[in-house]
């Protein structure tokens, strides 16, 4: 089972993207899913945050800007990003609690996606 982040890429400021977070192999449940970043000599930070009955947390950093939503079928997690400003610029993991089975629970990490955003 794991975690697979994608969708960065470079924008300019005020412009927008979408990262997703896919669990690739055969779980019984995605729970909780959280995106963070980590900004060139920084630590990493917690950006956003989606509980298993879709309650949602943010940043105050990123409050009204970025949404976290997911899709249970999918067992993918995403967050849209709207106008994008240059101290977003950073690479971007999400983290993930599954049920790999009724009893068994794992706690993932995707690669992390770079976003950069140009002034």
């Amino acid at each position: 089972v794991q975690l697979q982040a994608s969708g960065g890429g470079l924008v300019q400021a005020g412009g927008s993207l979408r990262l997703s977070c896919v669990v690739s192999g055969t779980i019984f449940s995605l729970n909780a899913v959280a995106w963070y970043r980590q900004a060139p000599g920084k630590e990493r930070d917690l950006v956003a945050r989606i509980g298993t009955l879709g309650r949602t947390t943010y940043a105050d950093s990123v409050k009204g800007r970025f949404t976290i939503s997911r899709d249970n079928a999918k067992n993918t997690v995403y967050l849209q990003m709207n106008s994008l400003k240059p101290e977003d610029t950073a690479v971007y993991y999400c983290s993930a609690n599954v049920a790999a089975s009724a009893y068994r629970y794992l706690d993932l990490w995707g690669q992390g996606t770079l976003v950069t955003v140009s002034s």
